[in-house]
């Protein structure tokens, strides 16, 4: 009787001791917001729009190019100066390649071959992208064909590949054709993403030459990565954490605008819907938040989490660099749409940024 006493009297304080604990680290609140130090700078304040988009070439033949021209004219209205995109850079895709024993799937996944390029040009990643860097610096208000190939060839080398399309998309079609360092291979795979459905090169790509901008930014960051000696246990984990309540509400709640992507603004409509505060929500509780709770004893829901968190905030990182070349830019940004709210809340804790409401631009 007494041992039972005693045993329930430990479970108790234990108990207490957990809760006190667990609601000591949730009352506690810095004093600091960053957020709530917004200047005003010395001069114009950079200025970010986020896009949650749908991985358009996930959706195989159901999105047409023509489909993507009332998303392009709102953007195109919004007038962004700077174009980041979910893509790896070149830089990192290099770094990576030089620890293969971590990054071997990461580099599969993300990192695109560009040697050939680099055999055109003559010049490795990090030399393409100093030349890259160093045309630019240089560049004529009217640049020549000739100069367009170059360019579009010297960031083939240094692993851009949405901003060689760039240059690629801003030549007349009779310009586009080998020379400067662009051969009949280079051609080809520049004709190939002219041609493909993704949202880096045919809305990132397409938007910037139409404005005349002379590349987009790779912000994407797979440095993270990391996979468990178990790689087998940790993917049943997260596909049990992806088996919950929240995924079937998303998933139901999804399909009305995917069965809609013929009709008149159906791809518009899915993009608006992507962006809204019930499909953010729907992502953290169907993804994240079930993550956190994974009861596996390796901790593997919680590993994935750390990961993409990581990946958010050095994304975010890598973004607001770009906007520290230029102050004062307007940024448009395009993310895989469970991004989306990560993106926004890192960024809104930054001095020198404001966020652009994407439901005024797409409405």
């Amino acid at each position: 009787m007494n041992s039972v006493r005693f045993s329930a009297g430990l479970v108790a304080l234990g108990v207490a001791l957990a809760l006190t604990g667990g609601a000591a680290a949730q009352t506690y609140r810095p004093t600091f917001h960053p957020d709530q130090l917004k200047g005003p700078p010395a001069g114009r304040v950079n200025e970010v729009l986020v896009v949650g988009s749908p991985h358009l070439a996930q959706m195989g033949d159901a999105v047409k190019a023509e489909m993507l021209a009332p998303l392009l004219d709102r953007l195109a209205a919004w007038a962004p100066e700077v174009i980041a995109i979910e893509n790896v850079s070149g830089l990192q895709c290099d770094a990576m390649r030089r620890y293969p024993q971590r990054y071997a799937v990461s580099i599969s996944d993300y990192c695109e071959d560009f040697s050939h390029a680099g055999q055109q040009t003559g010049l490795d990643v990090p030399a393409a992208n100093a030349e890259a860097e160093r045309l630019l610096a240089e560049w004529p208000a009217a640049p020549t064909p000739e100069q367009r190939r170059r360019l579009a060839a010297v960031f083939l080398a240094a692993g851009e590949p949405t901003s060689a399309l760039v240059q690629w998309l801003r030549l007349a079609p009779a310009e586009r054709r080998e020379g400067e360092g662009l051969d009949a291979t280079l051609v080809a795979q520049l004709n190939t993403q002219r041609d493909s459905i993704n949202e880096s090169d045919s809305v990132a790509a397409v938007l910037a030459a139409r404005l005349g901008l002379e590349r987009v930014w790779s912000v994407d960051d797979h440095s993270a990565d990391r996979y468990p000696a178990d790689i087998k246990g940790f993917v049943r984990a997260i596909r049990q954490v992806w088996n919950n309540p929240a995924n079937e509400e998303r998933k139901a709640a999804e399909a009305p605008f995917t069965a809609g992507l013929s009709q008149p603004d159906g791809l518009l409509n899915l993009y608006r819907y992507y962006n809204s505060a019930e499909a953010q929500r729907l992502a953290y509780e169907g993804d994240f938040g079930a993550a956190q709770k994974d009861p596996s004893p390796e901790g593997f829901g919680r590993m994935y989490l750390a990961a993409y968190e990581t990946r958010n905030l050095r994304m975010v990182a890598n973004m607001r660099d770009v906007m520290g070349v230029k102050p004062g830019v307007k940024m448009l940004t395009l993310v895989g749409a469970s991004h989306k709210g990560y993106y926004e809340a890192y960024l809104n804790q930054m001095h020198d940024v404001v966020l652009a409401d994407v439901d005024q631009v797409l409405r």
